[in-house]
């Protein structure tokens, strides 16, 4: 079976790239899995000062993959990994980024994207809820803001997900934007890397002590309703879902 996680290292930061072209890097089973994985030996690893998360083709992460997707207490685990991991770990987007996907952007540290990055909640498109992603998102996000692209599902830009808490920075050249950050973080101790996490993590963790279990709850019972089963339907087929007016 070939590699979905792409691994390279340079000065002390580890790359971790979803490589899964064909389903626009979607979360499948065995992406979480090996996404985890490979997040686990960084942890543990004393070389690697920072992980950089990112993607091959044209999609960050398309979201859950309909048709093998993983287990909701897999989802939980992983994002709470990336939260939890004793370095930081940050996002570098150049395309979409779609429903769980966001996820994995609200989890990492510091985030950045090419201006011609898009964002979607699509959750309530198929007839579910940002359930288990809501974990990392709600915290890290105005409410207000967010309060329109949950409920609607539209497309929203990078400078508006700058805006929403969800990006760091956005720009023409993502390289070149997080290189001083880059510097900064090889400039950086180890231990006060680790433990000015803790800080900034805090309230995110204390969301997923509170929240975890219930909305695992909510995003299975969602998946098991017939406007779920209609919506991915719709999705599949690429047509419009029965409830659209």
């Amino acid at each position: 079976m070939s590699a979905l996680i792409g691994r390279t290292r340079t000065r002390g930061v580890e790359t971790l790239s979803l490589d899964s072209t064909d389903t626009r890097n979607a979360l499948s089973a065995p992406l979480v899995a090996e996404l985890a994985e490979a997040l686990t030996d960084c942890g543990k690893d004393p070389d690697v000062r920072a992980v950089v998360l990112t993607h091959t083709g044209t999609t960050f992460c398309a979201g859950a993959d309909l048709r093998n997707p993983p287990d909701p207490d897999a989802l939980v685990g992983l994002l709470r990994q990336i939260v939890e991991l004793p370095k930081p770990v940050l996002a570098r987007i150049t395309g979409h980024v779609r429903a769980g996907g966001l996820g994995l952007l609200a989890a990492c540290d510091i985030a950045a994207a090419a201006t011609e990055a898009t964002f979607a909640f699509t959750e309530v498109r198929i007839g579910v809820a940002p359930a288990v992603i809501s974990l990392p998102v709600i915290p890290r996000t105005d409410p207000r803001a967010l309060a329109r692209y949950y409920l609607t599902g539209e497309r929203f830009a990078p400078a508006e997900a700058v805006r929403l808490g969800l990006l760091t920075t956005t720009a023409d050249d993502v390289d070149e934007a997080l290189a001083p950050v880059l510097d900064g973080l090889r400039r950086s101790s180890p231990q006060a890397l680790a433990e000015t996490k803790q800080l900034l993590t805090a309230r995110v963790l204390e969301t997923f002590d509170r929240d975890a279990a219930q909305l695992t709850a909510l995003s299975a019972r969602l998946f098991s309703t017939t406007h779920a089963r209609e919506g991915m339907t719709a999705f599949l087929e690429r047509r419009e879902a029965a409830w659209v007016v």
